[in-house]
């Protein structure tokens, strides 16, 4: 390890020396972005009870406008994830947020079914570069035995997101209409972008980064001095990537159920008015919120304990997915409200810990060079699979005037992720 870090040029700090913690700064850049995307994208579950009576749409309607951005945003991670191996996580975020912004605010001059497929289009194609950037971001700031618990923060956005909105956007549409939502959090992503183009920057660039810090995240770097042997279209041929394509598959398909339609099932099933739906239905982000950062300070844990931090992020989605498929299945099973808001918040928790570890696992398995690539291709497989899943759920509460077979099916594929995460993904890329 040491030669390693001499090599890259940095001091190696002593185990007790005071390192610094500009990084952990850092993450903060991608948390609050990672909110204010899932924002974005939760505003239409918030919106979607308004939009059906004033637009005369229907579940399937607001189930294939979920999918439309999806499909989307899945087959746009493929070329984002190489454009920000190419030409820089701060350049090709910048562009994303503007643009997804410019989309989401948009969405409230809509008037009819087409032209919101066309926003929602717009909306996926801006959003898409978000989480593989901080997957990039991640691997420049931290070393790998600190990733799994640096991935749990910033993928916690993704939780936060769904978790603030019914609190914050339910009360606006209430007074304001729901054309407001997507006005505000459209305007909220311009004021966020400005700032971080003026104040992020690279680890190298950053005069706050002590030489101690800057050795401590080099540490455990092992390929500093690699040549850039694997192309991006040889990805495709490794069986840990596609693996990791099929577990997201898996993981996505109920994830994106949760965020279409978690506030329509508490109100049709429950009969949850408007005023109280916002605080209802913001309780299982919350585990969700939790579920992300208990599962990357146990893979820390793990890690730090000797365990190989690969074995350690494997391990926890595979446990996670199996618990979480028993969670999703008894949902519709529940007797009351509670019980079905304890189910989703313990799902929804342990989905989150999936998610983060799964993100995670791609600068363990990727050589630094193509984490961005890796993360974008593992998040192609899980929207793809996710932009089919609210469009069938829609379908299947507008033909069957439930939501039972959404969730047991989602359920059963979500369990499906462990098969995949620890039998499949077994291997780094081969350099």
């Amino acid at each position: 390890m040491k030669s390693e870090v001499k090599r890259a040029g940095y001091p190696h700090p002593s185990l007790n020396s005071a390192v610094g913690n500009v990084r952990w700064k850092i993450i903060l850049w991608l948390l609050i972005g990672g909110i204010i995307n899932y924002l974005d994208r939760a505003n239409l579950s918030i919106a979607a009870p308004e939009m059906i009576r004033e637009l005369h749409l229907s579940q399937t309607d607001i189930g294939l406008l979920g999918t439309v951005f999806s499909w989307t945003y899945a087959i746009m991670q493929l070329p984002s994830g190489w454009l920000i191996d190419k030409f820089g996580a701060k350049r090709i975020y910048s562009i994303a947020v503007l643009w997804w912004s410019v989309a989401t605010f948009l969405t409230g001059v809509c008037n009819k079914m087409g032209s919101l497929i066309g926003i929602r289009l717009l909306l996926g194609i801006g959003e898409a570069p978000c989480f593989p950037t901080s997957a990039k971001v991640t691997s420049q700031w931290f070393p790998k035995k600190e990733r799994g618990l640096a991935t749990g923060v910033w993928d916690s956005s993704s939780k936060w997101g769904p978790f603030i909105a019914p609190l914050l956007l339910a009360p606006i549409m209430a007074v304001y209409g729901w054309r407001s939502l997507f006005y505000i959090t459209g305007l909220l992503g311009i004021v966020f972008i400005v700032f971080f183009k003026l104040f992020y920057k690279r680890p190298e660039e950053s005069s706050s980064v002590s030489q101690e810090e800057m050795a401590y995240i080099h540490s455990d770097s092992t390929d500093s001095n690699l040549q850039r042997t694997v192309k991006w279209g040889e990805l495709f041929k490794s069986r840990t990537v596609w693996g990791m394509i099929l577990g997201f598959f898996c993981t996505i398909w109920i994830w994106n159920i949760f965020i279409v339609f978690l506030p329509t099932y508490l109100k049709n099933v429950f009969h949850v008015d408007l005023k109280t739906l916002g605080i209802v239905a913001s309780i299982p982000w919350f585990g969700g919120i939790v579920g992300n950062l208990v599962g990357g300070y146990i893979t820390k844990k793990i890690a730090d304990r000797g365990k190989h931090p690969m074995t350690a992020k494997r391990a926890m989605v595979s446990v996670c997915a199996l618990l979480a498929a028993v969670c999703v299945i008894l949902v519709p099973f529940a007797s009351g409200l509670t019980m079905s808001i304890i189910l989703m918040t313990l799902a929804l928790g342990f989905i989150s810990a999936m998610t983060g570890s799964a993100w995670a696992l791609t600068s363990d398995v990727a050589p630094s060079y193509l984490v961005a690539s890796v993360g974008a291709i593992q998040n192609f497989g899980g929207y793809f699979g996710g932009s089919f899943s609210t469009t069938v759920a829609g379908y299947i509460a507008d033909t069957t005037g439930s939501f039972a077979m959404a969730f047991v099916s989602g359920g059963i594929i979500a369990g499906c992720a462990a098969i995949c995460y620890w039998f499949i993904v077994k291997k780094p890329i081969a350099e």
